[in-house]
């Protein structure tokens, strides 16, 4: 925690107004959070609620305390993780409020364009992620009651939350060698931090030039080779692939005009890239979308929360590849999860240091604490965004994961715990018996 950086702790006010049918008439987003005195770090925090819903009426806020912590830094989803729990928590309660399901609440607010930025949506599919979630995890039929369901000494509720993240896409430069056996080379320095960039990179390259995936040799993570960039944000392989694409072109143009569409003896060497943002981002509101829905069962004796089942649904761009895609929305949702029932760091209010600074006393959700998890994605062409069509979905899994649980937790006991984790103390906290 002292030496990576950790994740601000925020202090979040929203407000919601609607009208008796639960069309939102105003949304505002207040946020603290602290930095450190030597570094200044500010999570984006509020920023999913200024393009999710439509409100005539939005305010959003983000102001920082300097304290004597170490410096904060980005963590997954960096600040709409902690913004949606705020937002899809209070969109659960106005729907009680209203007597209205939570589904249709969401569904009721979609709106036509950015609300921030009054421009088009490059695609955007919320609504069928959240029909599409509904009908895979049975939510029809659902009591809107909290604390009726049992079974045994187990309460059991269900919850639902919206997941989004912007589209971004970084400069990055790539280099594409062909050689007289008709091998390719591709160098970029992109890295494969586990997210399957090796595989889906080689798939990309492989496509563009019109080979099979054995005639192309992947380089990457090396800064001796042509600069590409992070992987953060979500931009690995929007940025990453789409210089790719380009350079591909770029050599399949060439070899098409001077070497009348086949390799010369001597091989090839071409360079090329994208200077950054796609050229559509000034006209076009770029985000991935989704949906979650959650079933917790919470042992009335005890506080102990459980998570037998779960569906998430993703409207992310292309999918490159199916195998590593779903291991990327499995592992944010369950970090989401993680940040819901477990997670939580213990500051020394003396010295500002962590008491908890190990794996050992910082718990962290394992297999035993993640249940059947149903993952799916709609098919969605985006032209927009980039040469692929890609969304990035390295951070979309674990938007509004942690509220889908705790919304979940709510209509399974009837309690609404604010601060995360939910552990079993607060459960008897709000029961009135600590």
């Amino acid at each position: 925690f002292s030496l990576v950086g950790h994740r601000t702790p925020t202090i979040q006010r929203v407000r919601l107004g609607a009208d008796a049918e639960g069309r939102l008439t105003a949304i505002s987003h207040e946020v603290v959070e602290h930095t450190s005195r030597i570094n200044e770090f500010a999570e984006q925090t509020a920023t999913p609620t200024r393009v999710l819903y439509a409100a005539p009426h939005r305010r959003t806020t983000h102001r920082l305390a300097r304290l004597d912590v170490p410096p904060p830094t980005i963590m997954r989803a960096p600040g709409e993780t902690p913004g949606l729990f705020a937002l899809e928590s209070a969109m659960d309660e106005l729907a009680h409020e209203l007597g209205m399901d939570p589904v249709a609440l969401r569904i009721r607010n979609e709106p036509e364009r950015d609300p921030e930025r009054d421009v088009p949506w490059s695609s955007r599919n919320l609504v069928t992620c959240l029909r599409t979630g509904a009908e895979r995890f049975g939510w029809a039929g659902r009591d809107l009651r909290p604390g009726v369901r049992t079974e045994g000494r187990w309460l059991i509720g269900t919850g639902v939350a919206a997941a989004t993240y912007p589209t971004r896409r970084r400069r990055a430069e790539c280099r594409i060698t062909g050689h007289d056996d008709g091998r390719w080379t591709v160098e970029i320095d992109g890295s494969d931090i586990g997210t399957g960039a090796w595989t889906a990179l080689t798939q990309i390259a492989a496509d563009a030039l019109g080979v099979g995936l054995d005639a192309v040799e992947l380089r990457i993570g090396d800064s001796d080779l042509p600069f590409a960039g992070g992987a953060g944000g979500s931009t690995g392989l929007t940025s990453w692939g789409s210089a790719i694409v380009l350079t591909a072109r770029d050599v399949r143009r060439e070899l098409d005009e001077k070497h009348g569409g086949q390799l010369p003896p001597h091989g090839i060497v071409v360079r090329g890239g994208v200077p950054g943002e796609s050229p559509h981002a000034g006209d076009y509101s770029m985000h991935a979308f989704g949906a979650h829905f959650v079933e917790v069962r919470v042992d009335r004796d005890t506080g102990e929360a459980r998570l037998p089942r779960a569906t998430s649904v993703y409207a992310a761009g292309t999918i490159v590849n199916a195998h590593t895609a779903r291991s990327q929305f499995l592992g944010g949702f369950s970090m989401g999860v993680s940040m819901a029932l477990h997670e939580e760091s213990v500051a020394d209010e003396r010295l500002g240091h962590y008491v908890n600074h190990d794996l050992a006393e910082y718990h962290i959700a394992t297999n035993a604490d993640i249940g059947e998890l149903d993952i799916h994605w709609l098919d969605e062409e985006d032209p927009y965004v980039n040469e692929l069509g890609l969304k990035g979905i390295g951070e979309i899994g674990i938007t509004g994961a942690a509220a889908a649980v705790a919304n979940a937790y709510w209509h399974a006991t009837g309690l609404r715990v604010r601060d995360l984790p939910i552990t079993p103390d607060k459960y008897f906290r709000e029961l009135g018996l600590t």
